[in-house]
């Protein structure tokens, strides 16, 4: 299965995740009796599985790219606590959510024959019946992750730096991923700050709007939760990367009013990134 998944990457475009990870006593009892069964299978075992299952759903003999189980997984963070020992931290995927939210973004966005290709309308219509209305309407106020393809936005990158918790995932000499990691409550502290800043000294950037859409994203969960920024097979691109860092300094030159460190900063940056992009274009 392993093989198969390492296949399967390679042939999935880069995508990023943004993740909110909560501690045990946040989820319900239904939802902890679901976690102690699934605590033995680690980390790599779920993300191996998911590309496997991935896979399944796309090559389909009849055309159904949505998830046909109904019980909820969760991925688990080991994450270091104050006495030096790890906490177990817990996000559940969301997955028959996060495929509904996609298809719906689709709309608009492709022709409709090839949508009708892709995701069919009787497939749509069996994940309607499938889905619990009400569960479907609790995951989409308390959506847990946020994913971007062939790039990061940069208002992520508020949110970690870069002498935050790290974890370099490789497979042999190459990368799987990369995953930085931050208590929910410096994340939200960075962002206001960072807010603050463009609010003052560039309040035309479109980062605004982001931070204060990430802000009153993270308040929604548990106070003592922990953000995740998953590079997944994007940090074969640009790792190591200095994104954290530019963020920053372009933040902390413009609260200077150094306009022409926060200049270099963004233009860096946006160098950086703009070679991602291009790829997605080649591609």
């Amino acid at each position: 299965m392993a093989k198969l998944a390492r296949g399967a990457r390679r042939n999935i475009p880069p995508t990023a995740y943004l993740r909110v990870y909560e501690p045990l006593r946040a989820f319900s009892d239904e939802e902890q009796l679901l976690i102690a069964a699934q605590r033995e299978g680690g980390r790599e075992a779920f993300e191996t599985q998911e590309v496997v299952d991935s896979l399944e759903r796309v090559t389909r003999l009849v055309s159904d790219p949505f998830p046909h189980a109904t019980a909820e997984r969760f991925r688990t963070l080991h994450y270091p606590g104050a006495n030096g020992l790890t906490v177990a931290y817990y996000c559940p995927d969301q997955l028959a959510t996060r495929a509904t939210l996609a298809a719906e973004q689709l709309n608009g966005t492709m022709r409709p024959q090839l949508l009708e290709v892709l995701v069919p309308d009787p497939a749509r219509a069996a994940n309607a019946e499938r889905l619990v209305h009400e569960d479907f309407a609790e995951d989409v106020a308390r959506l847990h992750t946020r994913s971007a393809t062939w790039g990061i936005p940069f208002g992520w990158f508020v949110l970690l730096r870069e002498d935050d918790h790290c974890e370099i995932v490789e497979d042999g000499e190459r990368i799987v991923s990369v995953r930085l990691c931050a208590p929910t409550a410096q994340a939200l502290e960075r962002a206001r700050y960072a807010a603050a800043s463009l609010a003052v000294h560039a309040p035309e950037l479109d980062m605004l709007d982001d931070l204060t859409g990430l802000s009153e994203w993270l308040q929604l969960f548990h106070p003592e939760s922990i953000v995740e920024l998953d590079y997944g097979r994007t940090a074969e691109l640009v790792w190591p990367d200095d994104s954290p860092h530019d963020i920053r300094l372009g933040i902390e030159s413009l609260a200077e009013g150094d306009m022409l460190g926060a200049a270099a900063s963004y233009r860096r940056l946006a160098s950086r990134w703009l070679k991602v992009r291009q790829l997605a274009r080649a591609s």
